[in-house]
């Protein structure tokens, strides 16, 4: 576990995710305020603790516990190509949350109710949020300019 500007973060392997969450829910940490992902395509020599192997994509949970008046961190590293397990029977809220996870990064979670996308249409191709994602144009016609 480190600190990161007054709050707790803790870096978990894949095969701990449910269990550890499960612990900090037991410990009052109830409310899941946010999940998102990072794609660190860019960054493969980031800075984590030595007992980690840095991947691709990162899975962020912040949780808080109202009654200890704490929040706390949990970080994943994913692979390319790879799933989690899904938050959903812990945290009902995360629904929606990783679905977004889905639609913008294409990382699964595994047991997920309804994984499909939430932001772009069924048909889309690809994952906006990619660093390798390429990024349209879009021709602006300004009025009274010359065409």
């Amino acid at each position: 576990m480190t600190d990161s500007r007054g709050q707790s973060v803790t870096f978990v392997t894949s095969s701990d995710y449910i269990s550890v969450i499960q612990q900090l829910y037991a410990e009052g940490f109830t409310m899941c305020v946010d999940l998102t992902a990072v794609d660190y395509l860019l960054q493969p020599s980031r800075t984590v603790p030595s007992d980690v192997t840095a991947q691709r994509f990162e899975v962020v949970v912040n949780l808080l516990s109202i009654s200890k008046h704490e929040r706390m961190r949990v970080r994943l590293q994913v692979a390319e190509g790879g799933s989690v397990p899904s938050l959903f029977d812990i945290h009902p809220s995360t629904e929606a949350m990783e679905r977004e996870v889905f639609d913008m990064f294409g990382i699964s979670f595994d047991g997920h109710p309804d994984l499909t996308r939430i932001l772009m249409p069924e048909d889309w191709d690809g994952y906006p949020l990619r660093k390798d994602y390429s990024q349209g144009r879009i021709p602006v016609q300004f009025k009274g300019a010359a065409s």
